[in-house]
């Protein structure tokens, strides 16, 4: 492992667009799970730090044309949520591979939602709560709790993986667990509607019928979970997930070379 972290072969750029960037601890554990990824495929992993409020329509092209990769993290609150949406829809269009985390798989859902099903106006009610298109919604065992100090899915959750997805092949399991940390889910009335226009809903936690991951086949590599799969990441056990996603963005500048 040292060996390879000494004499990388490759390297790839990864921009990690997010809200707490002036305190890059708060995604130590993302950032170190990506270097991970690099160990797995002998590859240095240079992370862009990029503010989520800076991009819009207009600015997306100069931060993330140049990228290898683009990861979305989690994080809570109304700062910088437009830039996330336009960040994966850039992702998107673009067929960069794309790593939404928590939040970063909710904005991937309701750029979806916006752009693809023409749900104009469609958001999380943790943003929006009057919006027509709610495809982001609390839970439903939580629609009346007030408090929120002990209501978020909290530690390890299973999740069934789909027959036919990336997931499924990187995990090569049937069934996994990971770690949550979050409050508002995928809204399951839509589930019909994203499948329809070839969203892979590729994870359910079988307890409670939520959705934990979802995939686009037909992009080289845009993947959004519920959970946080950085957690469990180690530089000798590299998650299958950042492993992946770091594959793919070599695959991806070598295909621009």
């Amino acid at each position: 492992m040292v060996k390879k972290i000494k004499s990388y072969k490759e390297e790839v750029k990864i921009a990690l667009v997010g809200k707490y960037i002036k305190l890059q601890d708060a995604y130590l554990s993302v950032a170190e799970a990506l270097g991970h990824g690099g160990i797995a495929n002998d590859t240095r992993v240079n992370i862009e730090w990029i503010e989520a409020q800076d991009i819009n329509e207009e600015t997306a092209e100069k931060y993330l044309s140049h990228v290898d990769g683009i990861l979305v993290p989690g994080g809570f609150g109304d700062r910088g949520i437009e830039g996330k949406i336009v960040t994966a829809g850039f992702a998107r269009k673009n067929r960069i591979p794309y790593f939404g985390i928590c939040l970063g798989m909710q904005m991937a859902v309701v750029e979806i939602a916006r752009n693809v099903l023409n749900y104009k106006g469609a958001n999380s009610t943790e943003f929006n709560q009057k919006t027509e298109f709610p495809v982001i919604d609390l839970m439903p065992d939580q629609q009346y709790i007030d408090e929120k100090g002990g209501t978020m899915r909290l530690g390890q959750y299973k999740c069934v993986l789909a027959q036919d997805c990336y997931c499924k092949k990187a995990y090569n399991a049937d069934v996994i667990s990971e770690r949550h940390r979050h409050r508002y889910e995928f809204n399951n009335k839509y589930i019909k509607e994203f499948e329809a226009c070839r969203v892979k809903i590729a994870g359910i936690n079988p307890d409670r019928n939520l959705v934990e991951i979802i995939e686009l086949p037909d992009h080289p590599w845009f993947v959004g979970v519920q959970f946080h799969p950085e957690f469990k990441s180690r530089p000798n056990r590299p998650h299958p997930l950042f492993a992946g996603f770091i594959e793919a963005a070599l695959k991806y500048k070598k295909s621009k070379e």
